[in-house]
């Protein structure tokens, strides 16, 4: 038996999980006539027919899938290699680019990552701030290291360190609305008012809106505490992360308008990196770092959660004849 290369086997592997070869051959980056040559010339040196070509999909033999399962084992160990070779060239960096996204409380992100850099004056930090869906776009695109933001979990290439909860809750400044503010508050009855909302700062990938009530006039601002301004000014409504609030809900000028239709949600804000690519040494030391430092931040998020049921707990006796911060 002749000797097979990897690269016929990562051409083999391509076509099936692509289901052809002109799909294989797009992924790989080749032509479509090396990676036909590279799987025929896989079949012809084994002496096993791999792939049945009657149909009209390419698909694996029995003894294609079972060359196939053994075969990506195989490829995974020789990523795991290359990425690893990549990692002993860089030696340490001379910068990291972290990206914190819109939910993050940034004092204590700030913090975190002051701490860790004030120690390592040859790696200089590079820090953005992205919306919505940007700080995904910006690790996709390799243009952060890092990001803190909230992310898909079931994404392969993502691994991730949970940082804690973030609840998004729905508020209005006393007397924005002309009617009593009760839970069944409905979409119907915002459309009148002017919601703000956050510009997505994704350059090229699909938008996605959140909250967001079709048919209301719209004002847009860069983050968060432009928008808690706009709100408190009484010229618009929106969403806001609470531990942003947390003061303005305990004495009143803002109220919530959580209810059955407006329900807020929670968000999950973890630290996260590309799995498929390498790191250096100074990125693997802050990856170990904000693991160690995880557990502070999230006893920080959960004790303004603690201290927001504390006080509904302690406004509620006042309230018995009202629910105007349901």
């Amino acid at each position: 038996m002749s000797q097979f290369t990897l690269h016929d086997l990562q051409c083999f592997d391509a076509v099936i999980r692509e289901g052809g070869f002109q799909a294989a051959a797009a992924v790989l980056h080749r032509s479509h006539p090396a990676v036909f040559a590279a799987v025929a010339k896989l079949e012809r040196q084994l002496g096993l027919k791999l792939l049945d070509r009657e149909g009209y999909r390419v698909r694996p033999t029995e003894a294609g899938l079972s060359l196939q399962r053994r075969a990506q084992s195989l490829l995974r160990e020789m990523e795991t290699l290359r990425v690893h070779a990549k990692q002993l060239l860089l030696g340490e960096e001379t910068q990291l680019r972290v990206v914190i996204g819109d939910l993050c409380p940034r004092p204590q992100s700030l913090g975190l990552l002051s701490a860790f850099f004030t120690k390592r004056p040859a790696t200089r930090l590079h820090v953005d701030y992205e919306a919505i869906t940007g700080p995904w776009e910006r690790l996709f695109d390799d243009e952060a290291d890092l990001i803190l933001h909230r992310i898909d979990k079931s994404d392969p290439r993502l691994e991730w360190i949970d940082l804690g909860t973030v609840s998004v809750v729905p508020v209005v400044a006393p007397k924005f609305l002309p009617f009593p503010i009760t839970s069944s508050i409905s979409p119907e009855m915002m459309r009148e008012f002017t919601q703000c909302i956050i510009r997505d700062t994704a350059r090229h990938s699909p938008e996605r809106s959140y909250f967001v009530v079709e048919g209301a006039h719209q004002c847009s601002v860069a983050d968060h505490q432009m928008k808690k301004e706009l709100i408190l000014h009484g010229m618009a409504w929106g969403h806001v992360p609470r531990f942003l609030i947390e003061e303005e809900l305990r004495d009143g000028r803002l109220l919530s308008i959580v209810g059955r239709h407006f329900p807020g949600v929670t968000e999950e804000l973890v630290a996260a990196r590309r799995r498929d690519r390498p790191q250096g040494p100074v990125a693997n030391q802050l990856w170990e770092y904000l693991e160690a430092q995880a557990a502070n931040l999230r006893s920080v998020l959960a004790s303004a959660s603690a201290r927001r049921v504390k006080a509904a707990l302690t406004r509620r006796p006042k309230r018995k004849q009202s629910q105007r911060r349901a």
